[in-house]
């Protein structure tokens, strides 16, 4: 079992920056790759990014592609997504979620989400 807990949400102004984290226990090990998605009431979810459990690689979603980044040390469980330029229509939940195994076509271990809101 692979628990995902996320964390740093809030609220900030247009224009400016935050941190989310997603802490990754229980058996970590068999974690292939971590995708951020996000979602607003009402709408599909919408993928963020997503970065190999050990660090080598990282894809990002057309609307978040030159503002936010995805790290992890290869030592550490813990995913981080640093968001810049903040824009209004970040606004939304967003969830990290861990895909299981090399030849998982899902991802099988989400977190409860975080709230971020950007004021304009």
């Amino acid at each position: 079992q692979v628990r995902m807990v996320e964390s740093g949400g809030g609220l900030v102004q247009a224009g400016g920056s935050l941190r989310l984290s997603c802490a990754a226990s229980g058996r970590t090990v068999n974690i292939y790759s971590v995708g951020w998605f996000r979602q607003a009431p009402g709408k599909e979810r919408e993928f963020v990014g997503a970065i190999l459990w050990n660090g080598a690689r990282t894809a990002y979603g057309e609307a978040v592609k030159g503002r936010f980044t995805i790290s992890k040390r290869i030592s550490e469980t813990t995913v981080s997504l640093q968001m810049n330029s903040l824009k209004p229509e970040d606004t939304v939940v967003y969830y990290c979620a861990a895909k299981i195994g090399s030849s998982s076509q899902d991802y099988g271990a989400w977190g409860q989400g975080t709230q971020v809101t950007v004021s304009s």
